[in-house]
């Protein structure tokens, strides 16, 4: 048995993001090392080409440890800029007048271009414009087709191309830019896991996301706009897992309306069993730092007792001063915290009902069965992963471990809470499943001779979403002393 087939020693994942901090293949290999489960391509920064061997330098990886790696390419989005100054920067006083216009003149401290017309048409009187990451504040007094009178709520230096934000309406535009179609394209053909889909205002921004991924990815809803809030149980219903994107949310809305709104989200996804990601900032002072804050400690902490399936690093990996550092830190916090007596309670605040299926009855029931007969692990066979995901939801407290005989099933269970799958061969009897799980329980060291497990599988094999059969099986310990090449050769290791 090597290292690479026994799981993690916590069950909420890491997601880290790979840049110029974190590019080469020896960085990478070091950040699986410190403890990352899944690996984040930002799409806003580099080129394709760059892109393209962080891509392989992880499957690499995967060939060489053994264990499925997943990939998430974050699509950047619709980017809402204004234009260019005459002197580079103009300084904005409370209580002036600003207006944002059509023309591509160079601006002043009167003026400055803004090239969408889209929020033209949709701004109202009375709506506000957030500058340069909500520091600066705009009040629109006067809407035209031409021109967006304002009025300045809090002032300051404005500088050229600087982001715009417009909280108070839904806009017209759809999540996908040209560059984002392609960038899209580029990641399916590389063989991303999960496409993670920026400015999602409505359920219907999924759609034409969905029509170029058909089914070769899946696909996440990045929740950083109020609009995407007040239809979160949709754009939950119509994602396969959403990001609380709380670096944007709290340009959008005011900084204390964060905290609640992320609990919420997560204990909504969690009700539906969407994988959820906690992001932005978590560990933000190891940029530069190699050590964070208590409060940034307690930030990640709250977050896995709160049962988050992934919590994620960004600036911190891809272009702090402490990548591995920070990845190192970030699972000594999930560790410690899932080793407090009262996490399991605290997980578990948020009551997950089954839907009236099989598949669900099984997964539920599976949580109460380990507690009682103390079971050491849940071993379930899925193709789609659909198995796996149901049995995440009821967070239980013994080892999910996830057998599957497809790579790509696999890759995408690492965004997960609890999953720890391998890529297996399938098998083709009732006898044959419950002898694999024997071995490979012993092989991943979740249990020994003498502990019992939990099968949870469907019949006939192979059949997706056929959930059907819950078994427990106890160990001898001899199970890999036995035809142990053969073994091996079944088992596609």
């Amino acid at each position: 048995m090597t290292s690479d087939i026994a799981p993690r020693s916590r069950k909420v994942r890491i997601l880290a993001t790979l840049g110029p901090a974190s590019g080469d293949p020896a960085m990478i290999a070091k950040l699986y090392r410190a403890g990352a489960d899944a690996f984040r391509i930002n799409m806003s920064h580099g080129d394709h080409e760059d892109h393209a061997k962080r891509i392989a330098a992880i499957r690499a990886l995967e060939k060489e440890t053994g264990r499925p790696m997943t990939i998430l390419a974050d699509l950047q989005g619709p980017k809402l800029r204004v234009g260019s100054f005459e002197g580079d920067k103009a300084v904005l006083e409370e209580g002036q007048s600003f207006t944002l216009d059509r023309s591509d003149e160079p601006g002043d401290r009167k003026r400055v271009e803004l090239p969408h017309p889209e929020i033209f048409e949709a701004l109202a009187t009375g709506n506000r414009l957030l500058l340069d990451d909500g520091r600066i504040v705009l009040r629109a007094t006067d809407v035209s087709d031409e021109r967006i009178e304002t009025k300045v709520e809090v002032g300051g230096t404005l500088s050229n191309n600087k982001g715009l934000n417009v909280p108070d309406i839904v806009l017209p535009l759809k999540a996908l830019t040209d560059k984002d179609r392609a960038d899209l394209n580029f990641a399916l053909d590389q063989g991303a896991d999960w496409i993670a889909l920026s400015f999602v205002q409505r359920p219907e921004d999924l759609a034409e996301a969905r029509k170029i991924i058909q089914g070769r990815a899946a696909l996440l809803a990045k929740i950083e706009k109020p609009s995407a809030v007040r239809r979160i149980d949709e754009i939950l219903e119509a994602a396969d897992a959403v990001m609380v994107a709380r670096g944007d949310l709290g340009v959008e809305m005011p900084p204390e309306a964060v905290p609640p709104l992320q609990k919420q989200i997560v204990e909504k996804a969690r009700m539906l069993g969407r994988p959820v990601v906690v992001a932005t900032q978590m560990l933000e002072s190891m940029v530069k730092a190699p050590t964070p804050t208590r409060a940034e400690v307690s930030d990640v902490a709250t977050a896995v007792y709160d049962g988050a399936d992934a919590i994620m690093l960004s600036a911190e990996t891809a272009a702090g001063e402490w990548p591995e550092e920070a990845v190192s830190m970030m699972d000594d916090i999930a560790v410690a915290v899932e080793a407090d007596p009262s996490h399991w309670a605290r997980v578990h605040f948020t009551e997950t009902l089954p839907d009236a299926t099989s598949a669900d009855a099984l997964a539920q029931a599976s949580g109460g069965i380990a507690q009682t007969i103390s079971a050491a692990a849940a071993i379930c066979y899925t193709t789609s992963g659909s198995t796996a995901r149901r049995l995440s939801r009821e967070r239980p407290t013994v080892p999910v471990l996830v057998l599957t005989p497809r790579l790509k099933t696999a890759r995408r269970l690492g965004l997960l809470w609890g999953a720890h799958a391998v890529h297996t061969r399938d098998v083709a009897s009732f006898e044959e499943m419950v002898a694999k799980a024997k071995r490979m329980a012993l092989r991943a060291g979740i249990a020994k001779g003498g502990n019992r497990v939990i099968v949870i599988a469907g019949v006939p094999f192979g059949t997706p979403g056929s959930t059907n059969v819950l078994h427990i099986v106890q160990l001898t310990g001899d199970e890999l002393k036995r035809h142990t090449k053969k073994a091996m050769d079944e088992d596609g290791l």
